[in-house]
């Protein structure tokens, strides 16, 4: 075999560019084995690199049924990319092995792909391949024995992948049009209001504080009495828990009532929303 076929069996191989297998089949002195370890030796070196760059862009799957579901986030440098079909071949098969491992990240890495390689080991290839940097962000498989999932993509890139995707788990026996058709809308409002908890008692600490900062600095300033500052930080901050609560959210549907009203209307008294997670990419 001649060293311009065997380049050309490497780079099949490999998927990596002319000039890279060809250093790699003379350094090795013809040896293809050798030259898939010189490979993939510089593989991980390319991809330490590229780990520094901002990686904003990417794709949001989605996998699982009604009773599992889980969401992964992948995330690329340019938009270009994730289009690109071995990335979209890496975040389908990626997205099926992180429900089977109920979106635990470390077992997820380790877990074998259909090449025979780990998650890590294919993914350090994918970057040496593509010349870009990718990382796996967000995970959340949510599975309750007693509800039914409803999912929502928004901007889909193809097939289960997405810019955003919305998963809600909703807790009744009651299988009618009704709690289907609410499942659906309630996903979507999730995707455009971004709900930060449930209910405002389930916002995080970090969050609360953190507001609660900015709106006692922006008070500093006014020259207000402080009877006064301290009535306007409470209002604030009560109307900001009620904005970022999905209950008391005002419906994206009927702007007036808010999510809660909307449930209380359906009338169907073992209705409930049990969790939700909703991740858009670079967010």
């Amino acid at each position: 075999m001649s060293d311009i076929e065997k380049v050309k069996k490497l780079r099949e191989a490999t998927g990596a560019g002319f000039k890279d297998c060809n250093l790699a089949i003379k350094e090795s002195n013809g040896d293809l084995d050798k030259a898939v370890e010189i490979l993939r030796v510089k593989g991980i070196s390319k991809a330490s690199k590229k780990m520094s760059r901002d990686a904003k862009e990417g794709v949001v799957a989605v996998s699982g049924d009604e009773k599992k579901t889980s969401i992964i986030e992948v995330n690329c440098e340019t938009d270009f990319v994730a289009k690109n079909d071995d990335f979209i071949n890496f975040v389908k098969e990626l997205s099926e092995l992180n429900n089977e491992k109920n979106s635990n990240i470390d077992e997820l890495n380790k877990s074998k792909m259909k090449n025979g390689t780990t998650v890590e080991e294919t993914l350090v290839a994918l970057i040496a391949k593509i010349g870009e940097k990718i990382t796996i962000g967000k995970a959340k498989t949510i599975s309750n024995s007693t509800t039914t999932n409803y999912k929502y993509l928004h901007t889909v890139v193809k097939d289960n992948l997405a810019k955003l995707a919305v998963v809600v788990s909703l807790e009744t026996k009651d299988n009618s049009d009704t709690v289907k058709n609410f499942g659906k809308q309630l996903s979507m409002h999730i995707a455009a209001s971004n709900p930060l908890a449930l209910e405002s008692s389930l916002i995080d600490k970090s969050i609360i504080d953190k507001e609660q900062e900015l709106v006692t600095e922006e008070l500093k300033n006014s020259g207000k009495p402080e009877d006064i500052a301290k009535k306007i930080s409470l209002g604030k901050m009560n109307k900001f828990k009620e904005e970022n609560s999905l209950l008391t959210q005002a419906w994206v549907m009927e702007p007036k009532k808010k999510v809660q009203d909307v449930l209380r209307e359906l009338a169907i008294n073992d209705l409930k929303i049990k969790e939700f997670s909703r991740i858009k990419i670079g967010e």
